[in-house]
């Protein structure tokens, strides 16, 4: 592969911005360093490949901690974006790397789980990919292969306090896994909403013929949220594992984080575009489809809470650590399933190719640095998930996954442009400043200037470290 130089633009790291030039070798960073530098003027006398980024910023690929891509959620409903498309899309929004979850249902071994999802994205990725392992069924043998995970590269659990009939561990199951957790270095991810008790709201409101989208919002008040998010947070503590609290939604769920954080405790959590710009009011309210095609879980929350303001101050407070999309895209077809009963419609929403723009506006309007806007979408979810020095980073030694990102480019989301492979999107119309230009994952550039020329084939399964979670 050859030499290539990133001159003339604005390197954006978590803790530093300047203009410098990206010296590249292959798949790896070799030099940032001053354009009149003796090592930069060397390598332009040789064979070397100049890509001006005067103007532009040059940050690290994005690292997407969190996304479903072809989830079977339901017989009848399976996520649109496959690995292949789903990687792409993201490529397109300037993200690198994508973290996915194998899934152990019940009845099923935590081996073969993974076995399958690795069978199924190998080969079909434009960008790099990992897994973290869902863990639907606590029990003696599915405890003994968590605790070998690490050595297969697999350093992350996710576990849910929701979903009682598919995905739900109880208290004494979860503070089993997180025993070994506190043993062996892994992070536990946790789905806090209490599900016995949603569950109970939602036949309630089903048996009140309240079945519209709106009352999905309804029957999963924040309430729940932020009380599974306390009690995660107690067994976190009682373990003395870190925790890792997945697509945070609301102020309640908020301030338990950020009380345990004030306390020194190891304790993360990620909130997604959604949470910081759709709300149950003027989304989630809405009649037939339009309503429907907002669905997700956690609910988009109530815009009159509060909960936009507080999600962005979180973000610049480090009370909230990463954005992540928890991007589970259906078309309107699967959708349409729950047009008369909101239960039934699977939940999700496409966001992968938009977290990068999305979180640019933020910067555009002061409610984050330009230096947080890469810590919180690159670097520290490569920190807490095992790629540190690897991703979400420019630096020597580290991985070419580097986004030249023209901030001045005005443009329009929705359908007619995204590369998700879903026919409606929850961004329709939306018109923001900031777009990805030309993309390099590993030193080979899959995006170049608005072009996709990467291939399913490139992207690499990654084998990650064990997290360093101390703050």
């Amino acid at each position: 592969m050859a030499i290539r130089l990133i001159t003339g633009g604005t390197v954006v790291n978590a803790k530093h911005a300047g203009i410098a030039d990206v010296l590249i070798d292959g798949e790896k960073i070799v030099g940032v360093l001053s354009h009149d530098s003796e090592i930069i003027q060397t390598a332009l006398r040789g064979e070397v490949e100049v890509i001006d980024a005067t103007g532009k910023y040059v940050i690290p690929g994005g690292v997407d901690a969190h996304v479903h891509l072809q989830l079977p959620m339901t017989p009848e409903a399976t996520s649109s974006d496959t690995f292949e498309t789903g990687t792409q899309a993201a490529a397109w929004g300037g993200t690198t790397t994508i973290i996915d979850f194998a899934g152990q249902i019940k009845g099923t071994a935590v081996p073969d789980a993974i076995e399958a999802r690795l069978a199924e994205a190998a080969g079909q990725c434009a960008i790099d990919y990992s897994f973290h392992l869902s863990i639907g069924d606590v029990n003696k043998q599915s405890l003994v292969d968590i605790s070998k995970l690490i050595d297969n590269g697999i350093t992350s659990y996710k576990l849910f306090m929701a979903y009682p009939d598919a995905w739900y561990s109880d208290d004494g199951q979860i503070l089993q896994v997180m025993q070994l957790a506190a043993e062996s270095g892994a992070m536990v991810m946790m789905h806090a909403e209490n599900g016995i008790a949603i569950d109970v709201l939602r036949d309630q409101a089903s048996l009140r013929g309240d079945t519209t989208s709106i009352w999905h919002g309804k029957t999963r008040p924040p309430e729940l949220e932020s009380e599974a998010t306390h009690r995660a947070i107690q067994l976190a503590i009682v373990a003395n594992s870190p925790l890792y609290i997945v697509h945070l939604s609301s102020q309640k769920a908020l301030h338990e984080v950020a009380r345990a954080r004030d306390a020194g405790r190891n304790v993360f959590a990620e909130t997604c575009p959604q949470y910081l710009y759709l709300s149950l009011e003027e989304h989630l309210d809405q009649p037939g489809l339009d309503g429907v095609r907002h669905i997700c879980s956690p609910p988009l929350r109530s815009s009159e809470d509060g909960n936009h303001d507080s999600l962005w101050k979180g973000l610049k407070t480090d009370d909230l650590s990463v954005v992540a999309t928890d991007h589970c895209p259906f078309c309107d077809a699967e959708k349409l399933l729950g047009i008369d009963d909101f239960r039934q419609t699977p939940n999700g929403l496409g966001v992968i190719e938009h977290r990068m723009d999305l979180i640019f506006q933020g910067v555009r309007n002061n409610e984050i640095s330009l230096e947080r806007w890469v810590e919180v979408c690159s670097t520290t979810p490569a920190r807490l998930f095992g790629l540190e020095g690897r991703k979400g980073i420019i630096a020597p030694g580290a991985d070419a996954d580097i986004v030249i990102y023209d901030p001045h480019v005005e443009h329009v989301l929705g359908v007619s442009t995204h590369h998700m492979a879903v026919n409606n999107s929850v961004w329709e119309g939306m018109q923001v400043t900031g777009q990805v230009q030309t993309v390099l994952s590993r030193g080979k550039i899959v995006i170049e200037n608005r072009t996709f020329t990467g291939k399913a084939s490139h992207g690499k399964y990654l084998e990650r470290s064990i997290p360093s979670p101390l703050r």
